[in-house]
């Protein structure tokens, strides 16, 4: 059984042990269980995260530079990120947070 492989209008348990997640159906026998998820430790990447998302997450912010220059609409909010984070990077003080 994997994530994919799960019957529609079924009850599941999870359980969760050594970093592994384990799903079976609700009234099963616990050694029916079956592992779908897995922590992961990349030691690659600074947060432990899989080098894969790093790169993934890479791509998609390069996407969306690429989009910002025939977009104004996204281009003046990415403008705005980078005006905060460089607030944030440059400035000793906090920087207030105010929802548009």
């Amino acid at each position: 059984m994997v994530m994919g492989q799960l019957k529609p209008d079924t009850t599941y348990i999870y359980e969760r042990h050594d970093g592994i997640t384990y799903a079976r159906e609700m009234g099963a026998d616990p050694a029916t269980r079956k592992a779908i998820g897995w922590d992961y430790k990349d030691s690659r990447t600074n947060d432990g995260r899989p080098l894969h998302d790093h790169i993934m997450e890479d791509q998609l912010w390069g996407e969306i530079r690429r989009k910002a220059r025939t977009h104004p609409g996204l281009a003046a909010e990415l403008e705005r990120v980078i005006i905060y984070y460089r607030l944030l990077e440059d400035n000793d003080t906090t920087v207030m947070h105010h929802p548009v």
